[in-house]
């Protein structure tokens, strides 16, 4: 995810040299020739790492050029609760608001605000994301939220080899 204009800037320089790559390949008709798989194999990887990097260019532009001021409310698109730290970060750029005014209407240290968005809130408690989110006016339009039974039966059976190490270590004498 692209979070300020110096990102942005080096994501653009990245997709002008995945784009020159990629019709430099196109113009190699040797490479294509002699050994057409593996042509194809390394031009389709730089597509598409130019798509990734590109998708991510895009996004930035629709969240900088967003009129926050006359426009309807912007929807960043949330698969789940991992990525609403994303959409936080998104929302303070769509509303063209600095870590500093973020900062000073939450009454923190801006140097804070930073460190959270450098680390995608990490290390922010559940009260601190309800309060940015309060903030930055990002509520779900929709939700549901799915629960993946074979994933609980996985984390189940790790828990318990976990927990079985846990105990055959502690029984070793020290």
């Amino acid at each position: 995810m692209i979070k300020n204009e110096l990102e942005y800037n080096y994501s653009r320089e990245l997709v002008a040299k995945f784009q020159k790559s990629i019709a430099a390949m196109d113009k190699d008709e040797a490479a294509q020739n002699n050994d057409p798989e593996r042509w194809k194999m390394n031009r389709d990887v730089l597509q598409y790492h130019l798509m990734g990097i590109q998708a991510e260019v895009d996004e930035y532009e629709r969240l900088i050029n967003c009129d926050c001021k006359h426009s309807q409310p912007i929807d960043i698109k949330v698969e789940s609760l991992t990525e609403l730290t994303e959409a936080l970060i998104k929302a303070r750029i769509a509303a063209k608001m600095s870590e500093k005014e973020l900062a000073d209407i939450l009454g923190i240290d801006e140097e804070m605000v930073k460190k959270y968005e450098k680390n995608n809130y990490q290390s922010a408690s559940f009260g601190d994301l309800i309060e940015f989110s309060t903030v930055l006016g990002v509520k779900f339009a929709t939700a549901v939220v799915r629960v993946d039974f074979e994933q609980i039966e996985e984390m189940k059976k790790i828990a318990a080899r976990w927990q079985k190490k846990k105990v055959s270590q502690a029984a070793k004498p020290g």
